[in-house]
């Protein structure tokens, strides 16, 4: 009888043991992808991955500077658009979409394609929706995302575009995993960010990235750097695909 509650015993603490080590498992993973300060930059959230900080993210109010007349002359977006080099069936998700500034630029390049204009903020949406109307362009569709999912469905995009967004995603990891899933063969994620490398570039640093670190990131989720354009005045280029 004793015996047999030794062993009983000996069974009980195997099983608590297992279970400590997946709980202890889980929390190192978590740890791995994000990790929580209290002491932060105000312009963050308290939130880091991989070494950085994540910045807020704009509000729909800030819409109007998106939309801004001399944003051509300061970025030069049209650059952007010709570096994507798209065919006319190409269909493009614009990420963190905004006011879709560079949706409706996109658009009449893709006579048989389409833009994917995502967003988390139905009330970016919104004013999406309104230029469409006012534009009379039918091929952007608005798509309503989540912190952690884009809502592209797999392998449905040739293109994913992040231009000045990916720095502000919370969940950043989880939404590139998705977004790697959606990328067609072939397909490519090219991100525009305000070069961090630059103490001179006049934007706040949380809200710029260095290219070491986007290609960590990337990485991360199977992502392999194929370009760097060197276009813009102020930005990186950086063209993604996936790893073989």
């Amino acid at each position: 009888m004793i015996n047999q509650v030794l062993r009983l015993l000996v069974i009980l603490g195997m099983i608590c043991g297992c279970l400590l080590l997946d709980t202890q498992t889980v929390v190192a993973n978590t740890v791995t992808s994000y990790e929580q300060r209290i002491t932060h930059s105000p312009d963050g959230i308290g939130k880091f991955y991989m070494g950085r900080e994540i910045a807020k993210f704009m509000s729909h109010t800030g819409a109007g500077w998106l939309e801004r007349p001399r944003r051509e002359a300061e970025e030069q977006p049209s650059k952007i658009i010709h570096a994507l080099d798209l065919q006319p069936d190409s269909v493009v998700a614009d990420i963190g979409a905004g006011t879709g500034y560079l949706s409706f630029r996109i658009a009449p390049i893709l006579a048989a394609g389409k833009v994917l204009a995502v967003d988390i903020q139905p009330e970016m949406l919104e004013i999406i929706e309104f230029f469409k109307q006012e534009k009379n362009i039918s091929n952007v569709e608005t798509v309503l995302a989540t912190p952690t999912d884009a809502k592209l469905p797999p392998n449905s995009i040739d293109v994913a575009l992040m231009v000045d967004a990916y720095h502000e995603f919370e969940y950043p990891q989880e939404v590139m995993q998705g977004i790697v899933k959606a990328l067609k063969p072939g397909g490519r994620v090219v991100l525009v960010e305000y070069r961090g490398e630059n103490p001179l570039i006049m934007i706040k640093r949380l809200h710029k990235m260095t290219q070491k670190q986007v290609r960590k990131e990337m990485q991360a989720v199977g992502l392999v750097l194929q370009e760097t354009k060197n276009l813009l005045p102020q930005q990186h280029l950086m063209i993604f695909t996936k790893m073989a």
